[in-house]
């Protein structure tokens, strides 16, 4: 069946099309955020390096109220770099917004998560961004989209595919370019009828497949999903059914997302984005599911890592002089600590003791 109460959704683009822009402009426009808590730009943007250089690397959630419907956006690297990112979040969606440049048109780096996510099976809404420009090839643009779709294997019923137009810099959407309306609102009732629920078992045992690791001081690792059968529940003991042997955890808390962050609840159903606390031993491609009720789910795989890289403490004359994390404990703690989380990196001991790869 069917949840008519969630919408969840990748936001795919190329670098500087304007995705963190849209996403900005939805939350400020939805009406269910104090001032206070869109105070800054870039508001998804949370990773230093991203609010840097106006990237987005690490996949977000966030959880959008609109209309009784619970739309779960899903912020999505646009750099093939970051494939490791990518994969693992689509998992978790059933539709995407496509968000293409109206002057620049589909970019490379749209096209390698755009296949993924076709891959995948999500449809899609494209979505022409910064109609506003006065270079912007509208038509030319939605025709290249169309063609995109068709070369990466878009349905046939494809052939009049839902797109929008939009400007998130000043903040609207319309159908019709040539028509200019006073908000955001129109893609979002796009997606409430584009977008299709997701497709769960509500009354089968619990099955929830991990494809995103967080990490808290306080609490460990974090496993983050979407639940694609039955409820879980704060205190529930499960079992996780690893690549080659299957484990016993019990469940901390749940977490589910709302808005910009994360709130506790008792017990989550099929079809909710959730974090889970209290399995330390848990690994992307993981499936979570009742006890002594086995049913594993397709292992996600991830992208080997495309770049080697070599760190270790500074020897040269001035070493001390500069910096505070300075000696090899500390430079292996912390590439251990990312490896909490970051599941497309990898870490090794290089030749010689003080130099990791």
């Amino acid at each position: 069946m069917r949840r008519d109460d969630i919408r969840n959704i990748v936001i795919i683009a190329h670098v500087d099309h304007g995705k963190t822009s849209l996403v900005d402009c939805l939350l400020r426009q939805s009406g269910q955020f104090r001032d206070s808590e869109l105070q800054q730009s870039q508001i998804l943007d949370t990773n230093e390096l991203e609010r840097e250089r106006g990237i987005t690397i690490l996949a977000k959630n966030i959880a959008l109220p609109y209309q009784g419907v619970k739309i779960n956006v899903i912020d999505t690297p646009g750099h093939a770099d970051f494939g490791g990112e990518v994969e693992r979040v689509l998992g978790m969606a059933d539709g995407a917004l496509v968000l293409i440049d109206a002057a620049e048109g589909p970019m490379p780096q749209t096209r390698f998560v755009l296949s993924k996510a076709l891959e995948c099976g999500l449809r899609p809404i494209v979505v022409i961004n910064k109609i506003d420009r006065p270079d912007a090839r509208i038509n030319e643009v939605v025709n290249e989209a169309f063609e995109l779709l068709m070369e990466l294997g878009g349905d046939a019923h494809l052939d009049d595919f839902p797109h929008i137009f939009a400007s998130a810099k000043e903040g609207y959407a319309t159908h019709d370019p040539n028509v200019r309306t006073d908000s955001i609102h129109p893609l979002l009732d796009m997606v409430l009828k584009e977008i299709p629920g997701p497709d769960v078992e509500p009354d089968e045992p619990l099955q929830m497949l991990v494809t995103t690791l967080d990490w808290s001081e306080f609490v460990g690792r974090i496993a983050i999903g979407r639940i694609q059968a039955g409820t879980v529940r704060q205190g529930q003991t499960v079992e996780v059914l690893k690549a080659h042997e299957i484990e016993e955890a019990k469940i901390n808390a749940v977490h589910v997302f709302h808005k910009l962050g994360r709130t506790e609840v008792k017990e989550a159903t099929a079809g909710d984005v959730v974090a889970l606390v209290g399995i330390d031993d848990i690994d992307i491609g993981d499936t979570v599911c009742a006890k002594e009720q086995r049913r594993p789910l397709p292992r996600v795989t991830v992208d080997e890592p495309t770049l080697e890289m070599i760190f270790s403490i500074n020897s040269s004359p001035f070493a001390g002089r500069e910096g505070k994390y300075v000696t090899t404990r500390q430079l292996r703690e912390r590439l251990h600590r990312e490896l909490e989380k970051n599941v497309a990196l990898r870490v090794r001991q290089a030749e010689g003791s003080d130099a990791y790869a």
